[in-house]
C-alpha cells in the first residue's frame, strides 16, 4: 500500500512539473509574440510621421501595409506545410532575426522604396514566427487548446496595443532613426525563443520514441465537402474581423484627427486604449470556447458586435473612445475560437491551418489597407468607417457551422465503449 501510494505521488508530483514546463513554454511564446507584434505595430503607428515626412498619400500608406501583409501572409500556409511534415525547433529564432533586420532598414531609410523593403523584411519574420508558434503552444496546451492560443493570442495584441504607445512617446519625438532602439526587443526575443526551440526539439524526439497512433478526426462524421465548406465559412468570417480591425487599427489615428482635431500623441492614445481592449477581448475568448464550444463563441464575438459598430460613426468624442473599447472586447474574442475550430476540422495539419488563417488574416488586412486607402483618398475617413459598420453583419454566416464539438463527444464516447473491457 505504501509503495502504491508512493508511485502515485511521484507521478502526481511528475503531472505537475510538467505542467509548470509547458505553462512557462506558453507564457514564453506569449511575451514572444508580444515583443514581435509590438515591433510590427510601430510600422502602422508612425504612420502620420512617415505621411508627413515623406509626403505620403492613403493609398501609399496602404501599399506599406500591404507589402508587410503580404508578404507575412503568402508565405505562411507554405511555412506551416512544410513544418507540418518536417518541423525545426529553431526557425523561430530565425523568423525573429528577419525582424530584426527590417526594423533596421526603417529606421534608415530614405525612400518609399526602402520602407517597402524594410515593411516586407518584418512581413517575412511573421510568417514563419506565427504558424510555427502556434504549433508549439498546441503542444504544450495539455488539452486546452483554446486556453494555450488565447495565452499565444493576446501577447500579441498587448504587444500591437503597447507598439503605437511607445511609437507616440519614442517615435514620434525622437524621429525615424529611434526606430532601432527596437531592435533590442527583437533581440531579447531571438534569445528566449532558441530556448523554446530546446524544449520543441526534445518533444519531437521523445515523440519519436513513442509508438505512432492515426489521427484522430475531431469532425468524425462530417464529410471532406461540408469540412472545407466550412473552412471557407470561417475565411469569411475571419474577412469581416480583420477588414473591420484594420479600418480601425490603420486608420483609427486619421479618423480622430480629421474628426475631432486631436492631436498625433492624443490619437494614438485613444489607438492604445482600443488595442488594449483587443488583447484583454483575445484572451477571453479561447477558455470560454473550452468550456461552451466555439461556435458560440464565434456568434457573440462577431454578430454580436454589429450594434456597436453601426453607432460609432454618428457620436462624440467620447463615446467613441466607448464604443471603439466595446468593439476591442467583443470581436476579438472570435480568433482564437475560428482557429482551433478549424484545427479541430482538418487534424493533423496545425501548421498548414495556422499558416493558412495567420496568412489569410495579413493578406485581408494588407489587402483591405489598400482598398480602404483608396476609398479614403476618393471619399473620406468618415465614409470608410460607415461602410465597414456592416461587416459584422456577415457573423449570420455562423449558422451553417457544423457542431464539431458534438461530434467529437460522440466519438469519445464510441471509443471509450470499443475500448472497455468485455463484461
Amino acid at each position: 500500500m505504501e509503495a502504491k501510494l508512493t508511485v502515485e505521488k511521484v507521478s502526481a508530483n511528475a503531472a505537475r512539473i510538467g505542467e509548470t514546463a509547458t505553462l512557462a513554454i506558453l507564457f514564453a511564446l506569449s511575451f514572444s509574440h508580444m515583443l514581435n507584434d509590438m515591433n510590427q505595430s510601430l510600422i502602422a503607428a508612425i504612420y502620420p510621421m512617415l505621411k508627413s515626412d515623406f509626403g505620403l498619400n492613403f493609398a501609399q500608406i496602404g501599399l506599406i501595409t500591404l507589402a508587410f501583409q503580404l508578404t507575412a501572409s503568402i508565405l505562411q500556409p507554405f511555412v506551416g506545410l512544410y513544418t507540418d511534415y518536417r518541423p525545426m525547433p529553431y526557425s523561430l529564432a530565425i523568423a525573429m532575426s528577419c525582424t530584426l533586420l527590417g526594423l533596421l532598414l526603417l529606421s534608415v531609410a530614405s525612400s518609399f522604396p526602402m520602407l517597402l523593403v524594410a515593411a516586407a523584411m518584418v512581413g517575412i519574420g511573421s510568417s514563419v514566427f506565427h504558424p510555427e508558434s502556434s504549433r508549439v503552444a498546441r503542444m504544450a496546451s495539455g488539452g486546452r487548446h483554446g486556453f494555450a492560443q488565447s495565452l499565444f493570442q493576446v501577447g500579441g495584441n498587448t504587444g500591437s496595443a503597447i507598439g503605437p504607445l511607445l511609437a507616440a512617446f519614442i517615435v514620434l519625438r525622437h524621429g525615424q532613426g529611434s526606430v532601432a532602439w527596437f531592435s533590442g526587443a527583437a533581440l531579447v526575443c531571438i534569445l528566449l525563443l532558441v530556448g523554446v526551440g530546446r524544449w520543441y526539439a526534445r518533444q519531437r524526439k521523445a515523440a519519436a520514441a513513442r509508438p505512432r497512433s492515426a489521427p484522430t478526426l475531431a469532425a468524425s462524421g462530417i464529410s471532406r465537402f461540408r469540412v472545407w465548406f466550412s473552412i471557407a465559412i470561417l475565411f469569411v468570417l475571419v474577412v469581416s474581423k480583420y477588414l473591420y480591425i484594420g479600418s480601425l487599427t490603420n486608420f483609427y489615428t486619421f479618423y480622430l484627427m480629421g474628426k475631432f482635431g486631436l492631436s498625433a500623441e492624443s490619437a494614438q492614445i485613444y489607438l492604445f486604449v482600443f488595442l488594449a481592449a483587443a488583447a484583454v477581448g483575445t484572451f477571453a475568448g479561447g477558455p470560454i470556447g473550452d468550456r461552451i464550444g466555439r461556435k458560440y463563441v464565434i456568434w457573440a464575438s462577431i454578430l454580436g458586435v454589429l450594434p456597436f459598430t453601426l453607432i460609432l460613426p454618428h457620436v462624440g468624442l467620447a463615446w467613441t473612445a466607448v464604443l471603439s473599447v466595446v468593439i476591442g472586447l467583443v470581436l476579438s474574442s472570435a480568433f482564437s475560437a475560428i482557429l482551433v475550430y478549424a484545427q479541430e476540422l482538418v487534424p493533423g495539419k496545425v501548421g498548414m491551418i495556422s499558416g493558412l488563417f495567420f496568412g489569410f488574416a495579413f493578406g485581408v488586412g494588407g489587402l483591405g489597407a489598400a482598398a480602404l486607402g483608396l476609398l479614403a483618398d476618393r471619399t473620406s475617413i468618415d465614409f470608410v468607417y460607415q461602410v465597414c459598420a456592416y461587416l459584422p453583419a456577415l457573423g449570420l454566416l455562423t449558422a451553417l457551422l457544423p457542431n464539431i464539438e458534438g461530434a467529437m463527444m460522440i466519438r469519445r464516447r464510441a471509443l471509450a465503449a470499443s475500448n472497455a473491457p468485455a463484461s
